[in-house]
């Protein structure tokens, strides 16, 4: 079976996974993870950076033995992906993403990261405190204040520029809800425009949150996706072959 890793969005685990998990073993080997600081990873003294999620990646890959893997990264996991790609593209077979804010800059980090103080969180929306205690051993405080700093970063130094869209060459699936007013549907145009192997997808009547997304939808388009990325590799293996025999 092919590898696949899954990466979790901002403020999230690797159990936002849980409802596709099960589906997605049935066609791969599956991997997911948590990044530093994040869900039972524990606390790191380190500031958060999609760089250093990148690491994260990469150590992972090692220690499990995978030279090169298949990865679905929901929201700012589809960003340490494509981050993944540009700079090691030796480690990545291909990239799906989902509801991921593509390009960066002041306006859209200070808009993302204009509620993520604790305090202000307790007020309007108790709930999803409570979500967030259970879900990090390394304090859920502490994982609000290093996401709304890593964004704010990313604001005025994006991983990838504008102008590096074309170095990532790996296939690439971009999904974006059609109601999606995080990652936005034309944003993704945009950055699906401006790289030369690379789908789009729209998922009708869906918004930003994982749970939107119609799962055996999702999981059919994860499975073609991938599954045709190693055809052609075959493919272009045995053409290969065929023409040094000739």
């Amino acid at each position: 079976m092919e590898s696949l890793i899954l990466l979790h969005g901002a403020l999230g685990t690797s159990k936002q996974f849980d409802f596709i998990f099960p589906l997605l073993k049935e066609h791969f080997d599956v991997h997911r993870i948590n990044f530093e600081g994040h869900g039972e990873a524990g606390p790191t003294e380190s500031t958060f950076r999609i760089s250093y999620f990148v690491e994260n990646v990469l150590g992972y890959m090692d220690e499990h033995r995978l030279k090169k893997a298949n990865f679905f990264g929901y929201s700012m996991g589809g960003y340490v992906a494509l981050s993944l790609a540009k700079d090691y593209p030796e480690r990545v077979k291909g990239v799906s993403t989902l509801g991921t804010i593509l390009q960066w800059n002041e306006e859209i980090a200070d808009r993302e990261s204009k509620y993520l103080h604790p305090q202000k969180m307790k007020e309007k929306v108790p709930h999803f405190v409570d979500k967030l205690k259970d879900k990090h051993l390394s304090g859920w405080e502490r994982v609000v204040n290093n996401t709304r700093d890593m964004l704010q970063y990313l604001g005025v130094h994006p991983s990838i520029e504008i102008d590096e869209w074309k170095q990532i060459d790996c296939p690439i699936r971009f999904h974006i809800g059609d109601s999606d007013t995080t990652a936005g549907l034309e944003q993704t145009i945009a950055a699906y425009r401006k790289t030369d192997n690379s789908e789009m997808m729209v998922l009708p009547g869906t918004g930003h949150p994982i749970h939107d997304v119609e799962k055996d939808l999702l999981v059919h388009s994860l499975r073609q996706f991938f599954t045709n990325i190693e055809k052609s590799h075959l493919n272009n293996r045995a053409q290969k072959t065929n023409g040094s025999n000739n």
